[in-house]
């Protein structure tokens, strides 16, 4: 039975092949894009926490 123990290079090299897969995978106009659409997307979820604890906070207030 397999383990799924890893050291801590062994991850390290692994996320350096991943890296390595993807940036050859796309094309450096397509990677640009996806990159700015992830930052993009964290920039709305942030905002949606930021509104979730505020109605959370306007909430305790008026109670």
């Amino acid at each position: 039975m397999p383990t799924c123990l890893s050291s801590v290079s062994d991850r390290e090299s692994q996320t350096t092949w991943v890296t390595q897969l993807t940036k050859s995978y796309y094309q450096d106009d397509q990677q640009a894009k996806f990159m700015h659409l992830q930052a993009e997307v964290d920039s709305l979820l942030q905002q949606l926490e930021n509104l979730k604890h505020q109605r959370l906070a306007d909430t305790n207030q008026q109670e």
